[in-house]
Formats: C-alpha cells, structure tokens, sequence
C-alpha cells in the first residue's frame, strides 16, 4: 500500500497513478498484429506527450507514424539487420555470465518483436530538431527535452489499451531510415516505439531492488 502524502493543490487516486507507473511493460509478444489502431488514437497520446517538460520550454519534437505496410517492412529490416548482431553479443555474454533470472523470457520475447515487427499496426519515431553536440550536459539535455515526452506517450498508451516498448535497435542505421522516410539530416531520431493493442489480461509490476537499496543521501555509498 502506498503512504498517502497529504499536500495542497490537485487530488490524484495514488492507487491508480502508481499502477500504471508500476504495469507499464516492454510489450513484445502481447501485441494484437491483427487490430488496426486508428490514427487519432496515436495523436490523442501524442497530445498528451506535448504537455511533457522540455529544456528551455521549447518542444523541438516532431512524431513521425509508420503505418504503410512497404514502409514498415523497411524499417523493420533495419530493426532485423541490427537486431542479429546485438542479441549474439547478449547471448554470449548471458552465457559467460551463468544467468538465468529471467533473461530467458525477456530474450525469446525480444527474438518475437524482431520477427513480427513489420506487422505492428504502427512504429512510431519520435525525433527531436537539431543534433546532440557538446558537453555531456549539452547532450544530456538534448536528450533529456524528448524522452520524458516519449514516456508520457507510452503512458498514455497503456491507459487506452495500447502496448509499446522502447527499441533504439534501427538507429544503427538511422541514415537509410532517414532516407525511407523523407527525414531531414538536421533531425535526430531517438527512438523507435511499436504501438496495437495489447492482448491478454492486465500487467503487473516487474522485479526490482527496493528503492532504499538504491537510494544514498548526500554522497555516494560504497
């Protein structure tokens, strides 16, 4: 049970904020290749987005929509192409390391999106004007002005039935992708978000370390 804070301003249901920040899951497998999911719906979630903090409070955000079939299969090829090499190298390091909590699941999971990724009803491609350049800060905060608006998005996605998950595989070839799709080369692209309808019953929060665990107050603690 959550300990209810008692503050000034808005009254949320904390039961049901937390569940949705806790049963927003990777969507690979549960994902319902046979169900259209309209345009608007995609749009209504990409409104929410926008209300998403930005450096500066300038949304330098554009959304590109891959619903095209041909198009779709493009970019999945991209996806497949640097898909391969990647899961060979989790693998072999999954193998030195003798684990097996869960990542089993999560890699079968994973060899499914790669196979069935062009019939997604939609890839979303969230990009942000400009390129990263600079100090870590500066391209901390380049980045840091589009992905809480590409979590927002997932959110509200979850809360009209729609699965995702964040894959950044086919930014290994961010170029052709650009090419495919007409992209400017002064846009950066940050991610790659397959959207349906998800299948199956409701989610549930994923393992995790307690926050204490992780958590140091004033300083590092070793």
């Amino acid at each position: 049970m959550a300990v209810l804070w008692v503050a000034m301003g808005d009254n949320f249901d904390i039961d049901q904020t937390d569940r949705l920040l806790t049963t927003t899951r990777a969507v690979r497998k549960r994902l319902d290749l046979t169900r259209a999911v309209p345009r608007e719906l995609i749009i209504d979630c990409i409104r929410i987005a926008t209300q998403a903090p930005a450096g500066g409070n300038v949304q330098r955000w554009r959304w590109i929509v891959v619903d095209d079939p041909r198009l779709k299969l493009g970019i999945a090829e991209l996806y497949r192409r640097a898909y391969e090499p990647y899961m060979a190298a989790q693998r072999e390091a999954v193998d030195l390391a003798g684990r097996a909590d869960g990542i089993g699941a999560i890699m079968d999971s994973s060899d499914h999106l790669a196979a069935v990724i062009h019939e997604v009803p939609a890839l979303v491609i969230p990009c942000n004007l400009g390129a990263p350049a600079g100090s870590q800060g500066m391209v901390a905060g380049f980045y840091g002005s589009i992905l809480p608006a590409v979590w927002s998005f997932m959110l509200a996605a979850r809360t009209r039935g729609l699965g995702t998950a964040w894959t950044t595989l086919h930014l290994e070839y961010e170029a052709e992708a650009r090419d495919l799709l007409g992209i400017p080369s002064t846009v950066t692209q940050v991610a790659l978000t397959p959207v349906a309808y998800y299948t199956g019953d409701t989610f549930k929060p994923g393992a995790r370390r307690a926050g204490e665990e992780i958590t140091y107050f004033n300083g590092w603690k070793s």
